[in-house]
């Protein structure tokens, strides 16, 4: 019996071995990124190669559906809404599918991406968006099918793909001009409300300067006309921190009222915790 263990524990052994040993992937994964004016374009797939084989036709059927690449899906992600053939495709991740067909091809951007391939039952609801283009014959056969963007503009690229001899390519356009003026715009009107909230939650909470750290949180309220719960409790924590209990105490009492109509009851706890404590000083 002892032996049948031993032999038995050898045969695992070499199981485990021989199932960590790493072979090249038929079809590698790639990613692809780009800035392109102001917005991130992420393409990430994988590599089928040709080898010897008929690709668009045989290997990859005309009016099929097909994954733009091998195993998992390929996805597209983009940073900004992006406008292709004249349609607006909201910022976010994409499956990206091809159905090759003679004269032309449709590039298919689909909602889910959570598929091996395609899907397994294809639902028009999920075509976020649907490109028709017309490819072009290469003078010089690919053999491995690649995915790129250039024609590098600030308002616009192209999305590429060539495979055997054929060569595909959609334009997507970018609101790079309405997103650096309003950049423009934001930074030549100074600090916002979040800017000054923000300095004055890092003053407090790293010992800073408390002095400014009360001006910046009061400048925070000025600017904010909602008067944010949490804008009155940091504004009680440095009241406090500077020794007006008083004034700690009546801003809590603000933060409290805030807190109840949001009914975030963590803040409700807090604001009551401090005025109990601060009360009894």
């Amino acid at each position: 019996m002892k032996n049948i263990l031993i032999a038995f524990a050898i045969i695992i052994a070499n199981f485990t071995i021989e199932a960590q040993v790493k072979t090249p992937q038929s079809s590698p994964k790639a990613t692809v990124t780009q800035a392109v004016g102001l917005t991130d374009v992420e393409i990430n797939y994988s590599r089928p190669s040709a080898r010897g084989r008929a690709v668009f036709g045989n290997l990859v059927p005309f009016g099929k559906v097909w994954r733009a690449g091998a195993n998992e899906n390929t996805t597209i992600s983009f940073s900004d809404d992006v406008v292709i053939d004249g349609k607006t495709l909201k910022k976010g991740k994409y499956a990206l599918y091809i159905i090759p067909k003679i004269e032309s091809w449709d590039i298919i951007f689909y909602s889910t991406i959570d598929n091996w391939g395609n899907p397994a039952e294809w639902n028009e609801a999920n075509v976020a968006l649907k490109a028709t283009v017309k490819p072009e014959t290469l003078s010089k056969s690919v053999e491995t099918f690649t995915i790129g963007i250039s024609g590098l503009d600030n308002n616009f690229a192209f999305l590429e793909m060539y495979w055997e001899n054929s060569y595909a390519a959609v334009k997507f356009e970018l609101p790079t001009e309405k997103k650096a003026m309003a950049n423009i715009e934001k930074a030549l009107a100074g600090p916002a409300a979040g800017d000054y909230f923000s300095a004055a939650q890092y003053l407090y909470q790293s010992n800073g300067d408390i002095v400014k750290a009360r001006a910046y949180v009061d400048k925070a309220l000025e600017l904010n006309q909602d008067k944010p719960f949490f804008y009155y409790r940091l504004k009680s924590l440095i009241q406090a921190k500077q020794g007006d209990i008083k004034g700690a105490i009546e801003t809590a009492k603000l933060s409290l009222a805030a807190a109840e109509i949001a009914k975030n009851q963590d803040y409700v706890k807090m604001n009551k915790d401090s005025i109990s404590e601060w009360s009894k000083k």
